[in-house]
């Protein structure tokens, strides 16, 4: 589905990507893991447009990202959760979710239901402000915007970064519903290692830029951890 090769960036005079390959499989859920700065949310960024790949090829469904825009990328089926969520702290929760309606291809122009039914929480709080809501209903607010364009890879950089433990696990259900009832396929960044463990069936570490490590997530062994993930 999602196929990576070569990827180099740069970023003032820095070299951050180093020929970086990734595949992410149709179906699959891929975790990105590293220590902070390795070059992780970078990558994501290169993959919707935010950051110029410098060299390499980056393929979707067989369309190549690199020629097209944030949007474009956007229109044709990837959902992006950034790290700290960036919701639009001012626009109502209700606002919040119609904004991805816009770059919609095509469909409806109505919420989804089935946000709803994933994040119950939201639909009681349509009419409150995003800013006034916790860190962890942040987050499902997030995940839904991402989800109203009814994507066919979902993007999520650190999701559960300074949620409380409830809703991380509840986070970790969605995604494992989502992939599994829906096909849904999901590439994550995340730190912590027992969400990574118990949501990703593949993984891939970063390390200075590169890609040291990859496999099936049984293969993400202490061993492995020592080596490239201790400080």
């Amino acid at each position: 589905m999602l196929a990576i090769e070569a990827l180099n960036h740069f970023y003032s005079g820095s070299h951050t990507l180093w020929d970086v390959d990734l595949t992410v499989s149709a179906g699959s859920r891929m975790c990105l893991i590293g220590r902070n700065g390795v070059g992780k949310t970078t990558l994501l960024k290169c993959i919707m447009g935010l950051h110029p790949a410098s060299s390499g090829r980056i393929t979707f469904d067989r369309s190549d990202l690199v020629k097209c825009s944030a949007e474009q990328r956007a229109r044709l089926g990837i959902g992006y959760v950034p790290q700290g969520r960036e919701i639009f702290s001012h626009l109502t929760v209700e606002e919040n979710l119609r904004v991805g309606l816009g770059v919609r291809r095509n469909g409806p122009r109505a919420i989804p239901s089935r946000i709803f039914a994933l994040f119950p929480a939201l639909k009681q709080m349509l009419n409150r402000r995003g800013g006034d809501l916790s860190g962890g209903q942040q987050q499902q607010l997030a995940i839904g915007r991402a989800l109203v364009l009814e994507p066919k890879l979902l993007i999520l950089d650190e999701p559960t970064e300074g949620i409380q433990p409830n809703i991380v696990h509840e986070i970790g259900d969605i995604l494992l519903k989502l992939n599994q009832e829906e096909g849904l396929t999901v590439l994550l960044v995340e730190q912590k290692l027992p969400f990574a463990r118990r949501v990703a069936s593949e993984f891939c570490i970063l390390d200075k830029g590169r890609r040291v490590a990859a496999g099936s997530i049984g293969e993400l062994t202490d061993q492995v951890v020592r080596a490239h993930l201790s400080v």
